[in-house]
């Protein structure tokens, strides 16, 4: 699933990482758990998390995943913003709940992690 119809689905904004529009996401995870995160060993993930702070663009930046959503329409700081730049992080926010968000991902076909 590309990245562009993945903020689609989720009725998403995109702050930063336009260049990753076409990129094909493989899996979804959901988690506010930093550490959670941190045990993954899959490629093309996107990150989808209520927790917005600079802790998961560095978590992102460590698991090597380059797109991240956040949920329940919390907006990124401009110190994530600029971090999420520098690290070329995609980064978009949704108003929907990390259970909804998550639900309608996994109907439209994106596979989760495990």
């Amino acid at each position: 699933m590309k990245l562009k119809d993945i903020i689609a689905s989720v009725e998403g904004v995109l702050v930063c990482g336009e260049s990753h529009l076409e990129q094909e996401v493989k899996s979804g995870f959901a988690s506010d758990l930093m550490s959670d995160v941190l045990t993954l060993l899959e490629d093309d993930i996107l990150l989808i998390t209520g927790l917005s702070n600079n802790q998961s663009i560095r978590t992102a930046e460590m698991s090597d995943i380059s797109n991240i959503l956040l949920v329940r329409n919390k907006r990124p700081s401009q110190s994530m913003i600029d971090m999420a730049k520098e690290l070329d992080i995609a980064l978009a926010y949704t108003p929907f709940s990390l259970f909804k968000a998550s639900g309608l991902l996994y109907a439209k076909g994106l596979e989760p992690v495990y």
